[in-house]
């Protein structure tokens, strides 16, 4: 995965750079084989990413109280396997002010908030979707998770629906120290490309290789 430089590309006074139109597409991966049967009953289990200005950006989970946004190469997210594309329309925006819209939108995407159910990868793609062209993705990417939500009493209680915690008040020096803290301890443990990424006066979280917790590892 590429990671944002550590200022944004306003901060560079590149706001206006770039082309100002781009099309948008919703790009969707498997995350099991069997959706090779279930797609065609409109099921499935499914990662999106939007795609825009040759950028993809998706939403994974993490453990921290920062953004869960991350930006990776189109069509290529670690760890799922590329089904298809789906145009949804086109943006006026440069490259940087696209960007910019990430980063705005990402304040509200905090990796530790992610819900399989409630709040996963789809949701993000789909209000990005909303807010740029009006419409919603194509149902059947994020069908299960509706359906689940109808028969939340149903599922096992770790993945049931509740409401989102409203997150404490962190101040930035609070979340980078907090994140280096459970970085370094957990340094041992796990891959050195598999970790979470903080950059500094950012709201930005990036993800080197993949999302920390990818959507298969929390069924």
């Amino acid at each position: 995965m590429r990671l944002f430089p550590l200022n944004s590309s306003v901060t560079n006074g590149q706001s206006n750079g770039g082309s100002n139109h781009a099309l948008l597409y919703l790009n969707v991966y498997d995350l099991t084989h069997i959706n090779n049967y279930l797609y065609w009953f409109g099921l499935g289990i499914f990662h999106s990413g939007i795609e825009a200005h040759s950028l993809e950006y998706g939403f994974g989970a993490h453990e921290y109280p920062t953004s869960g946004v991350f930006e990776v190469e189109p069509r290529s997210c670690p760890g799922f396997i590329f089904r298809r594309s789906v145009l949804l329309g086109s943006t006026n925006m440069s490259r940087s002010e696209f960007r910019l819209f990430m980063e705005q939108l990402s304040q509200k995407y905090h990796g530790d908030t992610y819900h399989l159910i409630a709040k996963n990868c789809n949701h993000f793609t789909d209000e990005v979707c909303m807010q740029l062209t009006g419409k919603p993705i194509p149902g059947w990417v994020n069908r299960l998770a509706r359906l689940g939500s109808f028969c939340n009493c149903l599922l096992p209680e770790s993945i049931q629906v509740t409401s989102v915690p409203h997150l404490p008040a962190y101040s930035d020096d609070e979340i980078s120290d907090s994140a280096a803290t459970s970085l370094t301890a957990e340094s041992e443990e796990e891959d050195a490309d598999h970790h979470l990424l903080t950059t500094p006066n950012s709201d930005v979280a990036f993800l080197k290789e993949k999302p920390v917790r990818l959507v298969k590892e929390l069924l």
